[in-house]
């Protein structure tokens, strides 16, 4: 039995460039036909928005949970990386993703993780290899090659990053990049190679280079790295070579607003509805070849209506020509629960840190992944309040053994700690705090829970439990921004200076990403991808 359905209101066309009253005909999921209408309603009906690279994992939650969220916003399509859950539990932990997401109305898109681990360095469950990269381009929810964060490899011709690369390409997959400051003859030699995209820009003049040599900018805005304000004038410059894109966002944020946060920010700014919509929509559709619709005739039906064009507040979101805002049913059934054990175990932990020479500090900024290095000394205790300086703890997910301290700057605590099992790529508990008591504590909390994040103030411990590979939660997103809002409101009132704390520690054992991080191999200089001394030279 065929269903057919019809809208009318102002539809805003992101091809023909045109805004017209109209009625859209679809059926069966897809439109049939778009009539010009006297007597439209008084509404906008626009393309749904894609974030073009994300993280489900960093919101926390399973991809049924961020998408019940993510509609409500007026995304219709995710591009995602699951490299966070490749590295935890390897191609069958990115099965579960893109099963999970099958019981999702929101359309998801994946990308085969191309650096499991994220570096040499790095310590993962099963390193992939070409090998376990083509079983995944192979599959259908498979669209392209994640971010090629080995810039190193790529532009000094290591054999299997290359092989890699090679089998996205046989396939006709785009190749996402990852090239943070990377500029010259190296970025001529990381392009070359086939990579398409780049979501790590920081600066304009970045964009624009990388934009010369044909990749496509994606302007992040996330819970830790936020470059729209520096990246944003391409939408008017060059609008055919950028897309918007969350990258990771924890569900506080995700609550408030999605895409559709990118494109009133756009407009605010003054730019054109049709450019801000070709960033938001059009692009990622075309660049990645996804099967969804850009309101016209012979396309999937996936649209959204909203109240007006400068708040752009989402009334309905239609995908396949369904009204899926309110499908709560869909996502409250549970996901299979996946078998693979969180290799979480307790270890003493040597807290004691040599002291007598100037030592390297890494150095957060906020609103940014990259890092400082701050050379400075410091007491026997490693801790020096007026300074800004704490400890930094990374304890190996997958052997105990290994565990990384070093020394920080930029988190403003003077008591307590606070501690997870999300460390990006690899996911090690990762552990900040103001004293070495209060480290143990928060750590002894992550493996006692078999994962989670949590804050230890000194005399009592909150936290959010993270059953599903110590990675995401299955409860509501509603309920997994609440908690995560009062662990968070708490720590600031104890004097956590930044914006997203968790986010930002999540960030500081990724050796990708310049300049100086902690992994729990030690101290790594990204710049010259090798491990340093913790004492300044």
């Amino acid at each position: 039995m065929k269903s057919s359905n019809s809208i009318s209101g102002k539809l805003v066309d992101p091809i023909g460039r045109r805004t017209v009253n109209a009625k859209i005909y679809f059926q069966d999921g897809v439109i049939t036909q778009i009539d010009e209408s006297l007597d439209a309603e008084n509404v906008y009906i626009i393309p749904g928005f894609v974030d073009s690279h994300v993280h489900i994992e960093s919101s926390l939650l399973v991809p049924t949970r961020f998408a019940q969220a993510a509609i409500k916003n007026g995304t219709v399509a995710v591009v995602a990386d699951p490299h966070e859950v490749a590295n935890v539990a390897g191609i069958e932990g990115v099965r579960f993703m893109i099963e999970n997401a099958r019981q999702s109305k929101l359309k998801f898109f994946f990308g085969a993780p191309s650096c499991v681990p994220a570096s040499p360095v790095d310590e993962c469950f099963e390193p992939f290899t070409s090998r376990e990269v083509a079983k995944l381009l192979d599959l259908p929810e498979v669209t392209h090659l994640a971010e090629m964060m080995n810039f190193p490899g790529v532009i000094n011709g290591n054999t299997e990053v290359h092989s890699i690369l090679s089998e996205a390409k046989a396939r006709n997959k785009p190749i996402d990049g990852h090239a943070p400051g990377l500029s010259g003859e190296n970025l001529t030699k990381y392009v070359s190679a086939g990579i398409t995209t780049d979501h790590e820009c920081f600066t304009l003049e970045e964009a624009k280079k990388k934009i010369e040599l044909g990749m496509k900018v994606l302007i992040r805005e996330g819970s830790a790295a936020k470059n729209f304000d520096a990246l944003h004038p391409i939408i008017g410059q060059n609008p055919s070579m950028a897309m918007f894109c969350t990258d990771d966002c924890h569900p506080d944020e995700l609550m408030g607003g999605h895409i559709n946060k990118h494109v009133r920010k756009a407009i605010a700014l003054g730019y054109d509805i049709f450019d801000v919509l070709q960033v938001a929509s059009v692009n990622p559709v075309n660049h990645y070849r996804l099967n969804v619709g850009l309101l016209q005739v012979g396309q999937p039906a996936d649209f959204i209506v909203v109240d007006n064009l400068n708040d752009f507040n989402v009334l309905s979101t239609y995908i396949k020509g369904v009204n899926v805002t309110n499908f709560e049913e869909d996502y409250a059934v549970k996901p299979p629960l996946f078998s693979f054990p969180n290799h979480f175990d307790h270890q003493k932990i040597k807290l004691d840190f040599p002291s007598g020479k100037p030592v390297k500090v890494i150095k957060v900024i906020e609103g940014e992944l990259i890092t400082e290095t701050l050379k400075t000394s410091v007491p026997g205790s490693g801790y020096d309040f007026d300074k800004d300086i704490l400890k930094i703890v990374v304890l190996s997910r997958y052997n105990p053994n290994n565990i990384g301290v070093g020394l920080i700057n930029g988190f403003g605590m003077r008591k307590g700690a606070i501690a997870a099992s999300i460390a990006h790529d690899s996911h090690h508990i990762v552990a900040i705090g103001a004293n070495d008591d209060s480290i143990v504590r928060a750590i002894d909390y992550i493996i006692k829970n078999r994962g989670g994040m949590c804050y230890y103030d000194g005399n009592e411990t909150m936290g959010l439990a993270l059953p599903f590979f110590g990675l995401m939660t299955n409860v509501d997103v509603s309920d997994a921004a609440k908690e995560y809002s009062l662990i968070n409101k708490k720590l600031k009132a104890d004097g956590c200076k930044l914006h997203a704390p968790f986010m930002t520690m999540a960030f500081m054992s990724l050796s990708v990403i310049p300049h100086l991080k902690l992994t729990p191999a030690g101290l790594f200089d990204v710049d010259r991808f090798s491990l340093t001394s913790i004492f300044a030279e």
